[in-house]
């Protein structure tokens, strides 16, 4: 199979390119290598072609799909706090970048797959004991979410109106190697690696459905191996937690007291909870997730940036300058 990922020097990118090479894949990747890229990612992975261009740019993008079987489309700006202080890269690389991949399949004649998120969906009162499935309504509610909201219509409309071979998945939270030290879980790790104290938005009463990377990365190649055109699969791991079970967990497996951590500023509009009901894809394509257990896969994590420092530690002074910046240090 000959695979085009873009975005596959990003975080979930670059785990989904490692695992779709161990399946005897023939993989390129198209990023356009902006800050929260990680071609070192890569660097293991000599076999893979590493095309740096913009997704939104037709005159890199249509040659490209034009050489493939299929476009696993992960490229996306998705950090939230950035969507909220400058939106225009949310718009251009979310919609007008699936806009132009979605003209480049339709006139290749590529599958598709479009990965999406959760956020779509809005959020849930913590007292809420439903959880999103596919039927579920959209409601985004931050400039990140909207933004994907819209690329995911966009799919389903050009699968609708002009026969583009596309399925869809929307995905909870992830968490795993080379995930950028300005998300939540590497934060505290890192935080707590250099001796501080991990920072909770808010009381941490927010809940997050977590998964594992590589159980992402399994999900959307089972999808392309079994799902059908023109469905949406949920990926989720049943692992909800809230913020600060999460950074008391991170606390005991690094050995500190499991109140040793700061509350900061709530982020404007915080969605309070997420949860996926992923028993379509479990049912109709027999996924199961590696990592059930979300402390095994957080001590799993912990190693990784351990043994990492190279990488994270260069960029961990500007992110954490950024934070004290907006108040939130």
């Amino acid at each position: 199979m000959r695979v085009l990922v873009t975005g596959g020097a990003g975080f979930i990118g670059a785990n989904f390119v490692e695992h779709a090479v161990a399946q005897g894949a023939e993989v390129t990747v198209l990023d356009l290598l902006t800050y929260a890229a990680s071609p070192d990612a890569l660097a293991a992975l000599p076999q893979v072609r590493l095309v740096v261009g913009d997704v939104a740019d037709a005159a890199v993008v249509e040659p490209l799909v034009a050489e493939h079987d299929v476009v696993v489309h992960f490229a996306a700006e998705s950090h939230n706090d950035n969507s909220l202080r400058d939106p225009g890269p949310f718009i251009r690389t979310n919609l007008v970048g699936t806009f132009t991949l979605l003209e480049a399949v339709r006139r290749t004649g590529a599958r598709l797959h479009h990965v999406s998120t959760d956020e779509v969906y809005g959020d849930l009162a913590l007292d809420d004991p439903a959880r999103f499935t596919e039927d579920s309504p959209y409601r985004p509610s931050s400039p990140y979410s909207a933004s994907k909201a819209g690329s995911d219509h966009l799919v389903r409309a050009w699968g609708r109106s002009f026969g583009v071979r596309a399925t869809l998945s929307n995905c909870s939270n992830n968490y795993g190697p080379w995930q950028h030290v300005e998300k939540f879980i590497p934060r505290q790790i890192t935080n707590l690696l250099d001796g501080g104290r991990p920072k909770v938005y808010g009381t941490g009463a927010q809940v997050r459905d977590w998964i594992h990377v590589a159980d992402h990365s399994a999900a959307v190649w089972t999808i392309l191996e079994r799902g059908v055109p023109g469905e949406t699969y949920l990926i989720g791991a049943d692992g909800e937690r809230t913020n600060l079970d999460i950074v008391r967990t991170l606390l005991r497996l690094l050995g500190r007291d499991a109140e040793d951590y700061d509350l900061v500023a709530d982020r404007p509009g915080h969605d309070q909870r997420y949860a996926i009901d992923s028993t379509k894809l479990r049912r109709e394509l027999g996924w199961t997730p590696r990592f059930a257990d979300v402390e095994a896969g957080l001590a799993d994590v912990i190693a990784w940036y351990r043994g990492h420092e190279d990488w994270w530690r260069p960029v961990k002074a500007g992110t954490e300058a950024a934070y004290a910046a907006r108040g939130q240090a």
